[in-house]
């Protein structure tokens, strides 16, 4: 099955989205700015910002009158418009009118405008509570206080269709009745964006419905459950995901995140020591994310939890046991291959082996060696996928899908070739670490960017990430969590996407649309876009500036247009 995420799809994702929204809290700042930038300042103030920029909640922006987007027909391009007022504004709207050039209109509907809200983060490297402007919340009006500021996302879709050209248009604010307007332009090329579904960009982030269900308090499973869950997973779907994240066993990574994953595929041992095996959740999971748009892999974890131990009904005892098994035991081969064996047969009865991984996160290379034995034996043709944080041949070489941690030094180009000429997928990932780049709360957006850009500068087939909405209590006011940095633990909010989303996607783009020009085959081309990435694989993060990060990025981009 082959999904396509048309331009009409994207609208409806968009809209559904915008149904959810909640009621926006936000706490107050925890370093608060002087109120002395406002002493001056009169009237309410509309105009453009920088997609680049986090705007403090009580700091006077410098905004700019004028905006000039560029963008590829079947791109989304994204811009970050600020209200600043020195009184209170009980009603602010905003409209974009339809875009313009001559008789071609690129309609106002192809505009999804987001009120940015913000949630407590903490400093990327001193740790202190700050109010990061992250949430992109769609409602029809928001109040905004004296003497501080809101921002406003739009996510522009450019249709496939559209003619070529110079596009002007206008985006009004309306104050209680205080109307402000400013003009954009839209520069629309001649070259075409492929739909989501046909990016060759590999994404890979890691789903928990659980936390869904919690965060809503609606059954799992049920009905609700997978409506609340559809409007992310046809976002993600938007955003060119590959991979539908499955845990096939309880507790794969221990309970490290606030909604522990269970296991979607129960496993009972009879009065006779036989087998059986209930798929129902898997396959209804599944089905579900497939019915999203996201169709093209299957990664079932993990046949190596970090506690390795496994759960399961003994009807001999009439109760559920935990049993701590070691990879190479004799009790880990008698339990791994009877399941292994019949999961094989189910997966093929539903078409979807082909599409399977067995997946494995960061272990050991000891255990690894007994994983694949046990994998292989119950059927030779399974794919096996992991994440790792070294190099090893005898462990990447198995792999069908590997990625490797940002700081690990990169493949040699003969081994990405070894790994490529198999149809092998290499990625790597962020988590935890680094520190930079990364999509934490309160990370400089143009990182987010920066990592569709290292993934074709290094060979890579695209990008993992750990969590794609593991929520934590109040994803909405505070990013927090008890382990790790404040968002590393989501990229979308319950109701929404987050400015990080959306600029992730924007890399993505560009890496397809360096894959595309390098397609194209003009030597001079390729060679200019050869030179251009070289600047993204070496970099000092100790010592390169977020300065240097976003020219980077706006003269690579620059590059882009030019080609």
């Amino acid at each position: 099955m082959k999904s396509i995420i048309s331009f009409a799809a994207v609208l409806l994702v968009a809209c559904s989205l915008c149904h959810a929204q909640m009621p926006v809290v936000e706490r107050d700042d925890p370093n608060p700015s002087s109120d002395m930038a406002w002493e001056g300042m009169k009237d309410i103030r509309f105009g453009w910002g920088s997609v680049d920029s986090r705007y403090k909640k009580d700091e006077v922006p410098v905004l700019s009158k004028s905006l000039v987007l560029r963008g590829w027909r079947g791109e989304r391009v994204f811009a970050q418009a600020v209200l600043a007022t020195p009184v209170d504004v009980e009603s602010f709207r905003v409209v974009a009118s339809d875009f313009k050039s001559g008789k071609n209109v690129i309609p106002s509907s192809a505009v999804s405008k987001y009120f940015v809200t913000y949630v407590i983060g903490e400093h990327v490297f001193q740790g202190d509570p700050v109010l990061s402007p992250d949430r992109l919340a769609c409602q029809d009006g928001f109040k905004v206080d004296s003497r501080t500021v809101r921002p406003v996302w739009l996510d522009i879709r450019i249709p496939a269709d559209a003619v070529p050209g110079k596009y002007k248009g206008t985006v009004t604010a309306d104050c209680d009745g205080k109307v402000l307007q400013v003009p954009c332009v839209l520069e629309v090329g001649k070259r075409v964006l492929p739909e989501p579904s046909d990016w060759s960009f590999h994404l890979d982030l890691w789903q928990n419905p659980y936390a869904v269900a919690r965060y809503f308090n609606v059954p799992l499973w049920s009905e609700e459950h997978f409506a609340k869950m559809r409007p992310i997973m046809e976002y993600l779907a938007s955003c060119g995901e590959k991979v539908i994240t499955a845990s096939i066993f309880q507790h794969p990574w221990n309970s490290q995140t606030e909604d522990p994953f269970e296991s979607m595929i129960g496993k009972f041992k009879g009065i006779d020591g036989s087998w059986k095996y209930d798929y129902t959740v898997f396959d209804r999971w599944v089905e579900f994310m497939m019915s999203c748009g996201i169709t093209e892999q299957i990664d079932c974890y993990s046949i190596l939890p970090w506690h390795l131990t496994f759960e399961y009904f003994d009807a001999a005892l009439n109760c559920t046991r935990s049993e701590k098994m070691d990879p190479g035991s004799r009790e880990y081969e008698e339990y791994q291959l009877p399941f292994l064996t019949d999961f094989a047969r189910h997966l093929r009865e539903k078409g979807w082996f082909e599409k399977t991984c067995i997946a494995m996160d960061e272990r050991p290379k000891d255990l690894l060696e007994h994983a694949y034995a046990i994998v292989h034996k119950a059927d030779k043709d399974y794919r096996i996928e992991g994440a790792v944080n070294y190099y090893g041949p005898e462990v990447a070489e198995r792999m069908y899908d590997i990625s490797f941690a940002f700081r690990e030094p990169l493949l040699t180009e003969q081994q990405l070739s070894s790994h490529h000429a198999k149809g092998n997928k290499v990625t790597f990932y962020t988590c935890c670490n680094p520190q930079r780049p990364n999509t934490f709360l309160d990370s400089p957006t143009a990182e987010s960017v920066f990592l569709g850009w290292y993934a074709a500068a290094a060979g890579y087939d695209g990008y993992l990430r750990w969590a794609y909405n593991s929520w934590v209590k109040e994803p909405c006011v505070d990013g927090r969590f008890r382990t790790w940095r404040a968002g590393d633990c989501y990229l979308v909010y319950p109701d929404g996407p987050s400015i990080r989303s959306e600029r992730l996607l924007e890399g993505i783009q560009d890496f397809e649309k360096i894959r595309i020009i390098r397609e194209e085959g003009d030597p001079r081309k390729v060679a200019l876009i050869d030179a251009q990435l070289s600047k993204f694989r070496d970099i000092d993060w100790d010592t390169f500036e977020d300065a240097r990060t976003i020219a980077l990025i706006n003269e690579s981009k620059a590059l882009l247009r030019s080609l």
